[in-house]
């Protein structure tokens, strides 16, 4: 096991200008990634298994029903993942792949304490090596394009390609298509369209759970130890709601009260009044024939679907 850094810590938290773009924008944003220290991995990790949570066991049942079908599918004797963290299900597919074939995996993802951690948990699958890239999807995928490996299939499962705006997916769908040479895959995972109710319970906390509104939080407490800023957390409500204009449950901070925080390790201050908010994360949701041309679109074809008739959610599979 080993994990290599593709970009310095200081590289990702410390990136002032993409950090400074979305707290301006005219609903500030705080970046994905300032939620996935530490703390926010093992907040989310609490999420994943919260009663109202399906995502993760329906992505769940459908690796443990399909892996080996995926893992002959794949067939390529390296497979990496974006935002791998705990590694839980895609241990599912491994095993399956390892089977096959000698594999290394090569997860990716910002918590250098996350990837050590799967990785011990991985030790024991027979004929699987791991090697860890720390940093943000970007850096891993430039890491994996430009080292001139054998075969490679790359995972972004968990639903986590809807963690972006449509800008976003657009730029990392081009940038997974220009890691990936004739013949490499890509398996990806999507929430489908449903009603607001179903996201809107699985994307807040059911009673006596705390797992979202602290893993919302601590978002903004990330921001305010990295970049010297005071605040207290009792004084913001955190909340999701889907909307359906634009197909996307946005995670939201909300102000209990006028709001001034000075942050001035980045030279900015953010002023929030009563009832205005931060977002703190978009879940945007698929139509499958349009998300599919939306990928197709970067020179990817789809080659095969595992799909849940229950909750509308799919494993798909793209071939460069």
């Amino acid at each position: 096991m080993s994990v290599h850094p593709v970009e310095l810590e200081s590289g990702f938290f410390d990136d002032t200008a993409p950090l400074r773009e979305c707290l301006t924008e005219e609903l500030p944003r705080i970046p994905p990634w300032f939620g996935y220290d530490a703390r926010g991995s093992e907040l989310f990790e609490q999420i994943t298994e919260l009663p109202t949570y399906y995502l993760t066991r329906v992505e769940w049942e459908l690796l443990r029903r399909h892996s080996g079908d995926i893992a002959a599918r794949l067939d390529t004797p390296r497979v990496a993942e974006l935002g791998s963290g705990s590694a839980k299900k895609t241990r599912l597919l491994l095993e399956a792949c390892a089977r096959d074939r000698p594999t290394t995996y090569l997860p990716v993802d910002v918590s250098r304490e996350m990837l050590e951690h799967s990785a011990d948990r991985l030790s024991d699958v027979p004929g699987l090596a791991v090697s860890g890239l720390c940093g943000r999807y970007e850096a891993g995928l430039d890491r994996l394009r430009d080292d001139g490996g054998p075969p490679l299939a790359v995972l972004f499962l968990g639903a986590n390609i809807g963690n972006t705006t449509a800008a976003e997916r657009d730029a990392l769908l081009a940038r997974i298509a220009a890691t990936l040479r004739p013949g490499d895959a890509f398996a990806v995972s999507a929430d489908f369209l449903k009603s607001a109710e179903v996201f809107e319970t699985c994307y807040n906390d059911p009673p006596g759970h705390s797992a979202f509104a602290e893993f919302r939080l601590n978002h903004l407490a990330h921001l305010a130890r990295r970049f010297g800023g005071q605040l207290d957390l009792d004084d913001y409500r955190a909340v999701a709601y889907y909307d359906a204009g634009a197909e996307v449950v946005d995670g939201r901070l909300w102000a209990r009260r006028d709001q001034r925080i000075a942050l001035p390790g980045l030279d900015l201050e953010l002023e929030l009044r009563r009832g205005e908010s931060i977002n703190v994360g978009f879940s945007a949701k698929f139509d499958p024939e349009r998300f599919c041309r939306d990928v197709e679109s970067h020179g990817l074809r789809v080659e095969a679907e595992w799909t849940d008739p229950t909750h509308r959610y799919g494993i798909l599979l793209f071939r460069r």
